[in-house]
């Protein structure tokens, strides 16, 4: 199944984050995690449309690494996978 995101929307594919803590404990599948802050873009929308009718292109595109506001973001679940549809407002950087 293919994914097009309308609009402003981006599809983030997140990153997992590690399942040892600082200390080096290992985390066990069951425990309470952070939602992850990190993802890679799968899918980008047009852009936003202004009153006038024109488009104004997203600055992010397939492929970008980037990085998010913890809770802005709707998760989704695509067949066996779970990804996230964002806002670009909700997206704080492109890491490089």
């Amino acid at each position: 199944m293919k994914i097009k995101p309308l609009s402003d929307h981006i599809l983030i594919e997140p990153i997992s984050q590690e399942e040892r803590t600082k200390a080096g404990i290992l985390l066990p599948e069951t425990a309470e995690k952070e939602r992850p802050e990190q993802g890679r873009v799968v899918a980008a929308g047009p852009g936003r449309k202004t009153s006038s009718g024109t488009i104004i292109p997203l600055e992010v595109k397939p492929g970008d690494m980037v990085l998010f506001t913890k809770y802005g973001p709707n998760e989704v679940k695509i067949g066996d996978k779970e990804y996230l549809i964002a806002k670009e407002e909700d997206i704080l950087a492109i890491l490089e």
